[in-house]
């Protein structure tokens, strides 16, 4: 045998006849992992919600793949949401086991860091099937090579739990406050500073809060009145009565509001329970004359529309739903199909309205906002939005109080919404159009919220995660003097 083929042919100890090169093992396919990682890099690259790019991709996994079932759905269910919610904590934890700053590092690569960090500190899954499983997932999504860099980080992190990485990685509150509850409860920094001034300060509030943020809401259900009733609802699910609305139940954990066919048919929905309770004070508000003639002035997707119109039939009156994006207003049409009483959905810009001045007794302006009141919903959304963001909002929230102040009669009621706690898209907005524009004063919401606690100084109503169960929704209610 010549030289060179014994370079290429290696023989084993004493002459043995040379072993069989090991056969290179395919990496083991996770459908539940490869799921959550897929909405993820949907997340990061198109700025995708995951509320509305995970169910379609459960459904497709079903039909696919007749082993995928409930359990597994739940799975990637929490994979996706936990680490979207300790997206800011486990990244604080992976820059401590990784030799490069996190901006060096591929996106696809610390999306599956980050999954196996949520697997590691915030499941039960053990750790040692939290790696392997996190490993497995990089070498088919990212290849073998940047898999043993995978692996090693996720050693590093397995070697301590949540609570010691957190006092290893938050600087402690005492050197800086809002720093340390950043990283503690995974917002950013300037989203904590704003709940904070929200609230009103104090230490407990704000830890609440922000540990409210990170918690699995529950699915909520509104029965509409006149066309669904909740004792219909209760028998077509596991459920228990809502906290504070009449129209209100809460589904037990894993149940799938798609299998009620009240829910199918639209005649109930899925809807925050802060949002029913908006939708009924205003309905609900004391005014002198007339009530034949309601507004949604910003109706899209149609929760809020759905309930005032049965809300509207119930008392003669009729609902005009407005919505700006045509497409929006399609999903306003859907939710309000059937509707027993008169109701006209049209897509117009509402700082731009069609209608007369004086033409509405009661208005309804769920304004555009930030959305930092549904974070428990939309975690990414704490990651997406920029202080910059409110200035953008600004002048489009208060062109709308204006319009909707001149859309209702004197003596007629506008409600002022946002899913925002933030004070400069809340009393901000409301304190500077009532200035500018006079003929105007606010009315007390509080007593059209019976029975819920917590509501503060008024006249103005904040709800709030940890003291509600609700969205941070806020309304102000405003009456026409002149």
């Amino acid at each position: 045998m010549s030289e060179q083929a014994r370079r290429r042919t290696p023989t084993s100890p004493k002459g043995a006849p040379p072993k069989a090169p090991r056969p290179h093992r395919r990496p083991k396919k996770d459908p539940v992992r490869i799921l959550a990682f897929e909405v993820l890099r949907a997340v990061d690259e198109r700025d995708a919600y995951a509320n509305l790019v995970l169910p379609p991709l459960l459904k497709k996994a079903r039909e696919k793949n007749e082993g995928f079932d409930g359990r597994d759905a739940a799975l990637a269910t929490e994979l996706v949401y936990g680490t979207l919610r300790r997206q800011g904590t486990y990244d604080a934890i992976i820059a401590a086991c990784v030799d490069r700053p996190l901006r060096e590092v591929d996106p696809p690569v610390l999306d599956v860091l980050a999954l196996g960090a949520h697997q590691l500190l915030g499941t039960r899954i053990p750790s040692h099937a939290a790696v392997s499983a996190t490993v497995e997932l990089a070498r088919v999504v990212l290849g073998d090579g940047r898999a043993k860099f995978v692996n090693a980080v996720l050693r590093k992190i397995a070697q301590d739990d949540f609570d010691t990485w957190v006092a290893r990685v938050a600087p402690p509150y005492e050197d800086d406050a809002e720093d340390h509850l950043a990283v503690v409860h995974s917002h950013p920094r300037w989203v904590v500073s704003a709940l904070w001034d929200a609230l009103g300060g104090g230490r407990a509030g704000i830890e609440e809060l922000l540990t409210a943020d990170n918690e699995r809401p529950e699915v909520t259900l509104v029965a509409r009145p006149g066309r669904a009733t909740t004792a219909e609802l209760a028998e077509a699910a596991d459920t228990e009565p809502g906290r504070w609305s009449p129209y209100a139940l809460r589904m037990a954990e894993g149940g799938d509001p798609g299998t009620i066919e009240a829910v199918r048919e639209s005649r109930a929905g899925v809807q925050d329970e802060g949002s029913q309770l908006v939708a009924i004070a205003l309905a609900n508000a004391p005014l002198d004359g007339p009530d034949t003639r309601w507004l949604d002035g910003c109706a899209g997707p149609g929760g809020k529309a759905a309930l005032l119109g049965a809300l509207a039939a119930e008392r003669g009156a009729a609902l005009l739903a407005s919505e700006k994006q045509p497409h929006r207003a399609r999903l306003v049409e859907r939710a309000l199909a059937g509707n027993p009483g008169p109701y006209q959905v049209v897509a117009a810009d509402g700082t731009r309205p069609p209608w007369r001045e004086g033409s509405f007794d009661r208005v309804l302006m769920d304004v555009p906002c930030s959305g930092l009141g549904a974070l428990r919903r939309r975690p990414e959304a704490r990651w997406r939005r920029r202080p910059g963001d409110l200035d953008g909002f600004a002048p489009l929230q208060r062109g709308l109080l204006t319009e909707a102040l001149r859309a209702v009669r004197v003596g007629g009621v506008v409600g002022y919404a946002t899913c925002s706690p933030h004070l400069a898209e809340t009393r901000v907005v409301v304190d500077d159009v009532l200035k500018k524009t006079g003929g105007a004063e606010l009315v007390d919401a509080r007593p059209l919220f019976p029975g819920v606690p917590s509501l503060g100084d008024g006249p103005d109503v904040q709800l709030w995660p940890h003291l509600h169960g609700t969205d941070a929704m806020y309304l102000a209610l405003i009456r026409r003097t002149a």
